[in-house]
């Protein structure tokens, strides 16, 4: 397709950023405006300027921009390890002690100690659940330990 002269026109705008943003020397930029200005088509032109930006470049053009500046943007998530399972379940076996008559403190004891000896050996979070349901399970079997002491005391005062 035959170039017209506001194509040409075009072509040496783009030629003149070049050269102004240190793209191309001074003797390379003189030849190109010249062969630009007896161009008579389109892909003459097109050959002149297709190493150069055809526009403004953008100051990021290696790293994409957020549409949106980066003071309203949310703050990353931290990457958070997962709490351990077993310390979960020493918690809430700890936590229905009391509503089992102790029932569940002997499981809150062996998964906090099981809790515990797997948070050490993997990272993961929980082990305040895990002394939580030790805790817990162990004050439910002291006190059916002082339940039982004391009705034997009481079955051997009474003989």
């Amino acid at each position: 397709m035959r170039a017209s002269h506001a194509d040409r026109e075009r072509a040496v705008d783009v030629l003149k950023a070049g050269f102004a943003e240190g793209r191309l020397p001074q003797e390379e930029y003189e030849q190109r405006i010249g062969r630009a200005y007896q161009a008579l088509t389109h892909g003459e032109l097109q050959m002149l300027v297709a190493d150069l930006p055809q526009g403004p470049v953008p100051q990021s053009q290696f790293a994409p921009r957020p549409a949106v500046p980066p003071a309203f943007m949310p703050a990353p998530m931290p990457v958070v390890a997962p709490t351990n399972g077993s310390a979960t379940g020493a918690l809430v076996c700890g936590i229905l002690t009391p509503v089992t008559w102790g029932l569940t403190s002997i499981p809150a004891v062996i998964l906090g100690h099981k809790a515990r000896a797997e948070i050490r050996r993997t990272g993961e979070r929980g082990d305040g659940q895990a002394v939580a349901g030790l805790i817990l399970g162990w004050l439910g079997i002291g006190g059916w330990l002082l339940f039982f002491v004391f009705m034997v005391m009481v079955g051997i005062a009474h003989l």
